[in-house]
């Protein structure tokens, strides 16, 4: 089962993409970590992503593309995987597409969390984050015990700089301009299917799993 998860920044993608590896068998793939494995350990690919980020330029989309590909050729990816933050334009989607083509594979799914903008900056505006730890918390939907302290290391929290809702907006700008298109990229290709985002996490998660099945 190979699914693409789209949404917005703040609608929860990353975390259903989690739970949906988890009951599929199937790993949670984001660039990120691609990037960060093939640095590490220094292949080729990883080489020429680096040279890019160095000096603080986006990775062609060719070469993001070569890296996913690569990425499906683990066994763990035999059964399929959950794509979360790719594609995010269409060139990329086009590209993965014809990648996959070669490989004789299609996508199944791609899966739409959708949440309005205006709760998409209550959420992340209310988010916080332990500078210890690391560990996140919302001050309405999961608080701290202490109010302003974290819960597993004492240590203080803080709202992100790319929580601040002006920073929220902006990140909703790009994302509508660059990446909204592929909602309408797979509605085309009859494998789109729409979630209510707003609900509780295990609402969407059951949705989720409603489409794609047991």
């Amino acid at each position: 089962m190979k699914i693409i998860m789209l949404g917005a920044p703040g609608a929860g993608k990353g975390t259903q993409a989690e739970k949906l590896a988890e009951k599929y068998s199937i790993p949670h793939i984001s660039t990120g970590d691609i990037f960060r494995a093939n640095i590490k350990n220094g292949t080729e690919l990883g080489k020429k992503a680096k040279t890019y980020m160095n000096v603080g330029a986006l990775v062609p989309d060719d070469l993001v593309v070569d890296l996913v590909v690569d990425r499906f050729k683990d066994p763990d990816c035999a059964n399929g995987y959950v794509l979360d933050g790719f594609p995010r334009t269409i060139p990329q989607a086009e590209a993965l597409d014809a990648a996959l083509m070669e490989i004789g594979e299609t996508v199944d799914f791609a899966i739409n969390v959708e949440v309005p903008d205006e709760k998409i900056i209550n959420r992340m505006s209310g988010r916080r984050t332990c500078v210890g730890c690391g560990a996140t918390y919302h001050i309405k939907y999961n608080p701290t015990k202490v109010e302003g302290i974290c819960d597993n290391c004492g240590e203080k929290l803080i709202l992100r700089d790319d929580d601040m809702p002006e920073t929220v907006k902006n990140r909703l700008s790009v994302y509508h301009a660059q990446t909204q298109p592929l909602i309408d990229f797979y509605n085309k290709k009859d494998i789109l299917a729409v979630v209510d985002g707003t609900k509780d996490m295990d609402d969407v998660f059951n949705a989720i799993v409603n489409i794609l099945g047991e």
